[in-house]
């Protein structure tokens, strides 16, 4: 493990997460992990200019099935708004930049919430998702210095509903504010590439609110498994002639899955690579994958894996709105064949590259229907790296050497890809 592997726990956490090396059988193996877990502390990043986000350092929770407490304790006092979310019911609190430096079971779910979810929205903001076993109500909510002075405690009461007050919550709320919705766009405009110049948009999968998936021996979120990697190969494609690669999110930051689209067409992009490091229930299973979108899944791993994918924006407690027609006909129709086969045709080169260099998964080609490929105008492959499930997997994640070695041979697919767009007048 080297301690080049540059991740920071963020306050993003599952609450149900384990204290890393609780378990003795492990202790040894962690410890070779030493130097990554000691930058998954929860420290917030503060950039020279930006202001100095709020910490919440305290919390607890009390109450049954039909009223439940959730009291947060901050620094400085919190400016809050409280949204309801249906299918299934999720409390939504925003708030400012937040780091949150609690103990995981601080927020363990109890009474009327199944789980407990916080971490950054991106654009200033953060949230705290409450997901709720039924029709949910904040009937009170307040802030008010705590006892020592030295902070301020955000109190929220809430009760059992019934559904017909509950669908009016939704009906009369307002959104408001910088947290995105599933269609929002990055405000400015990018600039147009240059003529001549293929254009990569990376994605680093998940981030901010949205950890992912985490290991299975050192706890590492899959956020910072996958920005990681994301760097190493912008940085080995933009050293590649005619290409200009760019990452879609350059820090722990939620995405919802149609920015992280719009961003790649903004930019005009050649390609559109999103890369992932998924966890299966089979520990056994490892090796890379490469996806590409279709209406109907190539098998049930393929299938599970997008619908997981594709909870992204809910698990950030985004409302999902329809899709628009172009990308309807995508999932359905496929009547943008031309960008399905460019998309093939990439995952192919890329396969070629990493066939006898890596451990390639059975068939490691597949399909399904990931949001994030929706693109109507950009070839998409979706790169599972590998499994945060297996010990092996993992390990080769958190190995510099090895992200350099398939940063490497990714480019080199890429760059095939390239001359032959090219040499076909694309």
């Amino acid at each position: 493990m080297d301690a080049g592997f540059q991740v920071k726990r963020s306050a993003t956490r599952l609450c149900s997460m384990e204290a890393i090396g609780r378990h003795r059988g492990m202790r040894m193996f962690v410890a070779a992990f030493g130097a990554v877990l000691l930058l998954l502390s929860p420290v917030a990043v503060v950039r020279a200019g930006e202001p100095v986000p709020l910490l919440a350092y305290a919390a607890r929770i009390a109450g049954d099935d039909a009223r439940t407490r959730l009291v947060i304790e901050f620094d400085r006092e919190p400016a809050f708004s409280i949204h309801y979310v249906a299918n299934p019911v999720r409390v939504i609190v925003d708030l400012p930049e937040t780091s949150f430096g609690l103990k995981p079971e601080s927020l363990q779910p109890r009474g009327l919430f199944d789980a407990i979810r916080y971490g950054g929205m991106g654009a200033g903001a953060s949230r705290l998702v409450l997901s709720a076993n039924g029709p949910t109500e904040v009937t009170h909510a307040e802030v008010k210095p705590v006892e020592d002075g030295k902070g301020f405690r955000l109190v929220l009461d809430a009760e059992r509903i019934g559904q017909d007050r509950f669908d009016k919550l939704l009906a009369e709320q307002q959104w408001t504010g910088t947290v995105p919705s599933a269609k929002t766009d990055r405000p400015a405009a990018a600039p147009r590439p240059k003529a001549g110049v293929f254009v990569v948009a990376i994605d680093a999968g998940h981030g901010g609110i949205d950890t992912g998936a985490i290991g299975g021996v050192t706890k590492t979120e899959e956020k910072h498994v996958t920005l990681a990697f994301a760097k190493e190969l912008v940085e080995r494609l933009n050293h590649e002639p005619g290409i200009e690669a760019f990452l879609t999110r350059e820090r722990d930051e939620f995405l919802s899955l149609p920015q992280r689209v719009q961003i790649a067409r903004q930019r005009g992009s050649n390609l559109f690579i999103s890369v992932h490091a998924d966890t299966l229930r089979q520990k056994e299973i490892r090796g890379a994958t490469v996806y590409t979108i279709s209406d109907k899944a190539s098998d049930h791993l393929a299938a599970d894996l997008a619908a997981r994918e594709n909870l992204s924006d809910e698990i950030a407690g985004i409302p999902l709105e329809s899709e628009p027609a172009e990308v309807a006909d995508i999932l359905i129709d496929l009547t943008r064949r031309e960008t399905q086969a460019f998309s093939v045709n990439l995952a192919r080169s890329v396969i070629s590259s990493f066939e006898g260099q890596i451990k390639l998964i059975n068939n490691p080609h597949r399909h399904a229907g990931f949001r994030v490929l929706q693109a109507p105008d950009v070839p998409s492959v979706l790169l599972e790296l590998g499994f945060l499930s297996n010990k092996e997997d993992e390990k080769q994640l958190l190995d510099a050497e090895w992200r350099k070695k398939v940063s490497t041979l990714l480019a080199d697919a890429v760059q095939r890809y390239r001359n032959s767009a090219v040499a076909n007048g694309g």
